[in-house]
């Protein structure tokens, strides 16, 4: 098959999914409105068939991508013939274009995975689950096959019938060029890295998992089912999403300390800000929902959670593909933007509609019968995940707003999100430990003594102890502080747990461990989450507040000293690689005068067919323990003289950082496991709702 042949296939197989996309969208409203299960069934089916032609349709432009078809436009930018195999594969995702059909193909695959989940279950939701999941496709199938550009056509809407004739369309992964280049340009070095080959992925995993619980709310809504089955039949999804969302911080966050040599792993950058408030709000979400399980209150505030989750999710795209702002994560400018900003629009007017049309179905069962009660605890935590959520959607559109009104360019830094999230976030690893140690609908004065003696005595020991360490600083004291009061919380929830197994069951304490969690894998999946975040809380305090670092322009054998620390400089060396030129300063580390390693940081000079785009990046040298990394970048070098520009960091307790998330990703997978307890109570809802709807 000629490059053209497969360019054509694949726009065929995008355009033919729009098509049958938007046929599953109205058949399944049609099947619902009229109680036509036959065209149920076509609609249904029309998703599997949108499952198969988008996969055909990222098959070819993989294939085209690792075959480096260079006439197909896409191919010509993002790979080369000296780019290694697994960046050629990930540029799928490193562009606009292929990012767009990434998106789309995930999509239609959740679409299909959830179909078959609800074959048999759910049948009142589901046309309307598919009339969402049905205009969502639709609308990123709709950016690669008719949203095009004014400059080039002259119209708003183009729908040409093949690849060749799509020049201007401006989200189409087919277009063709009318010559075959020698080669391709290849990824934006700064891609090329293993973090970049996952960190997309998982973030778009958690991004388009979103879209699922977000059906089910606007199903719910149209159908009146209000109760908590759709929370409950979606509860697995959007713990999965939620996971994937983290790993998406997390491969980001070590992209960025291993790649960009600053010597930080977040610095406040829009697309980072874009990331991290849908798993704020998701993470409100799913403390939220178990109010509405346990109590029967908080349906309003659970869909608006679930509403903001999935628009902050497009509103993230939005930012990294309008090219409204700049950042080294988004890509350049496009006229997709307003795309997006009208299906965000239309998406939240329909949202809001319907909420308001059902107030009368979602009446709260219970009240708040105190202030002091888990309830209440469980509310302000999600008052301050979605403030969080706001300040930092503020501060990340405020430059957009106030240049469109005054026509200037201004900055929002991380000091000004610093300043305003760091006591927001205290603020909610204070109530993380909190929580636990109040019990449900009212607590009294007697079990607040006697729950929180114990943590409080802990936390007071451990302040005295780092002090008499050499911490003095109010703000290190507060935060490693807080960080003993909610271990200790967690270590007493998990104790009290075993300790009534062993008294009940003559368990040993490791079976009994076992059995607790086994027993009640979202309770104490949540628990282990929870220990997560604080251990990342701890290597974030470290690597905030107590960061030195120090800069030195050495010749061979000179030495530079930080702390304990001396780095010998022994040479440069200068070598090709597989399509970069590196140039490396190899060092001798010495730790209180003993040898301890060779660290050997580099520059890297990818060379490019346009001399514009060539381009050096930075490969920074780690030295990890569990108290510090020295952190080592070659930050300039002169050839001839031998002599290189050092910069050296020490980072404590950033390990801790990475270790917190291992074990938050631990949690996570341990809550969404298949749950007996679970099973019954979702079949339990379910025989209440049909009940009410008899």
């Amino acid at each position: 098959m000629t490059d053209v042949a497969m360019a054509d296939l694949g726009y065929a197989a995008l355009f033919l999914s729009l098509i049958f996309s938007l046929y599953a969208a109205g058949a399944a409203l049609y099947a619902a409105r009229r109680n036509r299960s036959e065209i149920f069934v076509s609609a249904r089916n029309a998703i599997f068939v949108v499952a198969a032609l988008t996969s055909l349709a990222t098959g070819i432009l993989v294939w085209a991508l690792v075959t480096h078809q260079f006439r197909i436009e896409y191919v010509a930018r993002q790979t080369s013939r000296a780019q290694p195999l697994l960046y050629n594969i990930s540029a799928l995702w490193g562009g606009q274009e292929g990012s767009l059909l990434f998106w789309a193909w995930l999509l239609a695959i959740f679409s299909a995975i959830v179909l078959i989940q609800n074959y048999r279950k759910n049948q009142e939701l589901m046309p309307y689950v598919i009339t969402g999941l049905g205009v969502t496709i639709a609308f990123f199938l709709a950016l690669m096959t008719i949203a095009s550009n004014p400059e080039e056509s002259g119209f708003i809407i183009a729908l040409p019938l093949n690849a060749t004739l799509a020049a201007s369309l401006v989200g189409n992964p087919f277009r063709v060029l009318d010559f075959v280049p020698r080669d391709g340009n290849g990824l934006n070095p700064l891609l090329q890295n293993p973090g970049m080959f996952i960190h997309p992925v998982t973030q778009y995993l958690g991004y388009v998992g979103f879209t699922i619980p977000f059906a089910f709310a606007m199903a719910a809504l149209f159908t009146r089912r209000l109760s908590d089955v759709w929370i409950r039949t979606t509860r697995r999804w959007t713990l999965v999403s939620w996971l994937f969302l983290s790993l998406g911080l997390l491969f980001g966050m070590q992209w960025a300390y291993m790649e960009l040599g600053w010597g930080g792993y977040w610095g406040w950058d829009p697309v980072e800000n874009a990331s991290l408030m849908p798993w704020l709000t998701a993470t409100a979400y799913l403390h939220s929902v178990m109010i509405q399980e346990k109590r029967g209150m908080l349906k309003v505030w659970n869909l608006v959670l679930v509403m903001l989750t999935f628009a902050l999710s497009l509103l993230g795209t939005f930012i990294t593909r309008s090219g409204v702002i700049e950042s080294v994560h988004a890509f350049g400018v496009s006229s997709l933007g307003p795309w997006f900003l009208v299906f965000l629009g239309l998406t939240l007017l329909s949202f809001l509609y319907l909420l308001f049309e059902r107030m009368g179905d979602l009446k709260e069962e219970n009240e708040l019968d105190s202030l002091v009660s888990r309830e209440s605890s469980f509310l302000l935590n999600n008052l301050i995940l979605v403030g969080a959520a706001f300040a930092t959607l503020w501060g990340t559109i405020f430059p957009m707003v106030n240049e469109a009104i005054t026509n200037k360019k201004v900055t929002v830094g991380a000091p000004f999100f610093n300043q305003v999230n760091g006591p927001i976030f205290f603020a909610l690893i204070i109530l993380v430990g909190i929580c636990p140690l109040i019990g449900w609908r009212r607590a009294t004065i007697e079990n607040l003594i006697r729950n929180f003696m114990r943590p409080f005595a802990a936390t007071l020991v451990a302040v005295i102890v780092f002090f008499a360490l050499g911490v003095r600083e109010w703000y290190g004291l507060l935060s490693y502080g807080a960080a003993t009061f909610v271990l200790v919380t967690i270590a007493l929830e998990f104790y009290r747990g075993a300790l009534a197994r062993v008294r009940q069951y003559s368990e040993n304490w490791g079976i009994a461990a076992i059995n607790l969690i086994s027993d009640n894998r979202r309770r104490y999946g949540g628990y282990i989450v929870h220990v997560g975040v604080i251990l990342a809380v701890i290597g974030i305090a470290g690597s905030s507040f107590y960061q030195s670092e120090t800069q030195a322009n050495l010749k061979p054998g000179e030495t530079v000293q930080l702390k304990n620390y001396t780095l010998r400089f022994d040479g440069l060396q200068i070598y090709p690689r597989e399509n970069h030129q590196a140039i490396t300063a190899r060092l001798t580390v010495f730790e209180n005068g003993t040898n301890v390693g060779i660290l050997v940081p580099e520059k890297n000079y990818y060379p490019s067919n346009n001399p514009d785009m060539s381009q050096w990046t930075t490969e920074i040298a780690v030295r990890t323990t569990p108290l510090e990394d020295l952190y080592v970048t070659l930050a300039g070098f002169d050839e001839k003289a031998q002599t290189a520009t050092l910069k050296v960091i020490i980072n404590p307790l950033v390990v801790w950082l990475w270790i917190g998330f291992a074990i938050l990703v631990g949690g996570t997978v341990v809550a969404a496991l298949p749950d007996p307890r679970e099973e019954r109570a979702l079949a339990r809802a379910r025989a209440k709702e049909a009940l009410a709807h008899a």
